[in-house]
């Protein structure tokens, strides 16, 4: 268990002998920092083996940089936790743009199976079909069916819409209906 009466190491002081390359300096250094920039950047990156990377890549990047630090500018526990920081988000940056740039390649590798083309072209000579079967229904017959089939109306609905007798418009489906079948060559 740690002494309460006892002081960290001199941080500033350290960080100034591992700028002249003093490893014993550096060791403890790590020994300070290394926990606090672990849990930062495990909150930002949620990914422990990833996270014990970019660690060792914070405090590498102090060993190189410490002659840059300037005391002015701050303590070196925020420096220290600001590199942490910077590059735990680059990382996240980082895996982010190689998943989008998966993504972009997959989509632009995607080639249509046939038989989703051949069922493309299917569905649409049948849609012109029955377009071309519609023309040939009257004026009510026509109307009659594109407000139950494409619209959903009720029988009576369509009656009210088209102002004609129930019986009328249902005389008037059920003759479009046999005419579309011959026209589509159902049931043949």
């Amino acid at each position: 268990m740690p002494d309460p009466g006892r002081r960290g190491p001199d941080l500033q002081e350290l960080i100034g002998r591992i700028a002249l390359g003093d490893q014993d300096a550096f060791s403890r250094l790590y020994d300070a920092v290394a926990g606090p920039v672990l849990g930062l950047v495990r909150r930002v990156l949620r990914d422990p083996a990833q996270s014990e990377e970019v660690a060792q890549e914070v405090l590498l990047e102090v060993w190189r940089t410490a002659a840059r630090y300037r005391p002015e500018h701050g303590n070196v526990m925020p420096w220290v936790m600001a590199i942490a920081h910077h590059r735990a988000v680059d990382r996240v940056r980082s895996a982010q743009a190689a998943a989008d740039r998966d993504r972009r390649a997959a989509a632009a590798a995607h080639t249509t199976a046939f038989d989703e083309v051949a069922e493309h072209v299917e569905g649409r000579l049948e849609r012109e079909q029955v377009r071309h079967c519609l023309k040939t229904l009257t004026e009510l017959q026509r109307e009659s069916l594109t407000l139950a089939y494409y619209n959903g109306y009720t029988y009576p609905q369509v009656a009210d819409v088209l102002g004609a007798p129930l019986g009328t418009v249902k005389t008037r489906m059920r003759d479009a209906l046999i005419r579309m079948r011959d026209c589509l060559g159902v049931g043949t």
